[in-house]
């Protein structure tokens, strides 16, 4: 492998991720993404970001899987959705949220959203 190769590598998740190398929270890979409606245009956004919104306005989908998706590192894709749900361009669900949504007191997740997802996480 040559050395060009090995930097693209390691230099890419640095410049999308700023520098940082933690997210504002540990998110939970089975935590699930869903978009929120479009109140802003998203076209300032890098291609990472928007291909997650995209992802994520279709149906729920976990950290997990948009880490392979987008063919990204965990941590990497754990900084760029932290990122997106503080601006309100997403909102997250956890499981250990204890049937409570992280906006306030909607429903969380049922049991069969969650096997769904570990159903996708399993084909990956």
């Amino acid at each position: 492998m040559s050395d060009e190769g090995y930097e693209a590598r390691t230099v890419r998740p640095y410049a999308v991720t700023g520098g940082r190398v933690r997210a504002r929270s540990d998110l939970p890979l089975e935590a699930l993404i869903e978009a929120q409606p479009a109140t802003r245009p998203t076209g300032g956004l890098p291609p990472e970001k928007r291909s997650i919104l995209q992802y994520a306005s279709e149906d729920y989908i976990s950290v997990a899987e948009l880490s392979a998706l987008l063919h990204l590192p965990i941590g990497v894709t754990r900084i760029i959705v932290s990122d997106l749900a503080d601006g309100d361009y997403i909102r997250i669900i956890s499981g250990s949220d204890n049937g409570a949504s992280s906006n306030g007191g909607e429903p969380g997740l049922s049991l069969s959203v969650l096997e769904s997802v570990l159903n996708g996480i399993s084909a990956l």
